[in-house]
């Protein structure tokens, strides 16, 4: 783990290991085959950045209850589903650098374990009579169902703006992070009011955390996936959006041609990833980046100082420097 993340688990670093304990309690099953495949998905996880942007915004916000950590544990559940099913859609054999559950168990099962997660956490939340909770958390799943659609309606007609693609990542990538933000201050409050500049906060950090993301297709780091994988996909992201929106007909349709017909070119991509970052496209969407993020510092000054709210900024600065 690095430095930066220890540093931004410090003022949760008990409530994250209980959170541990409880998040792998909620997916155990009496089916033995279930229960090791969902051990295998538990074994994976990845930074935990959801369940700490749900501790992080209670403590904010008055402080961590038990209903924080059945909050954290829905939205790890709904989202670990959600990633299953999403492994089996884009027939993806791996994630985060080890085998998907679909290349290890196949289609079939991986679907079906998907399905008890998300059963799991819709139960869970009406056990407790976490209303508000699940209103908050499958809101959110609606919303990213909806996003990747459009992206991908929008895939198909290549006719994506900015406006377009920011709509898409608030709802595909930033709807999970405010609710994680929501979830949080609700265990916490009951001012409507604070609940959603949580909320809005996390959408706020979860936008410039996509555009990040979507930078990573141009770059050169190693970042866990294959560099360019979205031009492979025929999806339009923020760099090339800008550099369509102010290129002549001609240099727009070269551009296309590319991504429609020759996106598994190495020579043309490398082509297009070159004119992409000449015409600014790479240093555009770094400034939209910074934009939400500092509107996303704005809305986090507003909460009182403490331990909390300085690893929420540490976890902000996080989103923009990591290099995966």
């Amino acid at each position: 783990m690095s430095d930066s993340l220890q540093t931004i688990q410090a003022p949760i670093e008990q409530e994250l290991l209980y959170f541990e304990q409880y998040f792998r309690s909620a997916m155990r099953s009496n089916v033995a085959l279930l229960d090791k495949v969902t051990q295998y998905v538990f074994r994976r996880k990845g930074k935990q950045i959801r369940p700490m942007l749900v501790l992080l915004s209670a403590q904010i916000c008055g402080g961590i209850t038990p209903s924080t950590y059945r909050g954290a544990a829905l939205v790890e559940l709904l989202h670990t589903a959600t990633l299953i099913h999403d492994d089996v859609v884009d027939d993806s054999d791996e994630r985060r650098g080890f085998f998907s559950v679909n290349a290890l168990w196949k289609n079939k099962i991986a679907v079906l374990v998907g399905d008890f997660l998300l059963s799991r956490g819709l139960l869970m939340a009406l056990e407790h009579d976490d209303f508000q909770l699940l209103k908050i958390v499958t809101g959110a799943v609606k919303l990213m169902s909806e996003g990747e659609l459009l992206q991908m309606e929008k895939a198909r007609l290549l006719n994506i703006d900015e406006a377009v693609y920011l709509e898409i990542i608030r709802q595909k990538t930033a709807s999970l992070m405010a609710s994680c933000c929501a979830t949080g201050a609700a265990t916490a409050t009951d001012d409507p009011e604070r609940i959603e500049q949580m909320r809005l906060f996390g959408e706020k950090l979860g936008i410039a955390f996509q555009i990040k993301d979507d930078l990573f297709d141009y770059g050169d780091q190693d970042v866990g996936k294959p560099r360019a994988i979205d031009i492979k996909e025929r999806k339009l992201t923020l760099p090339l959006i800008h550099v369509l929106n102010k290129s002549s007909w001609t240099e727009r349709r070269n551009l296309i041609n590319i991504v429609k017909n020759h996106n598994t070119n190495p020579r043309k991509v490398k082509q297009l990833i070159s004119i992409v970052t000449e015409k600014g496209g790479i240093s555009y969407s770094r400034r939209v980046m910074d934009t939400y993020l500092a509107e996303a510092e704005e809305l986090l000054a507003g909460f009182p100082p403490g331990p909390a709210r300085s690893a929420m900024q540490e976890l902000m600065h996080y989103t923009i420097t990591r290099n995966k």
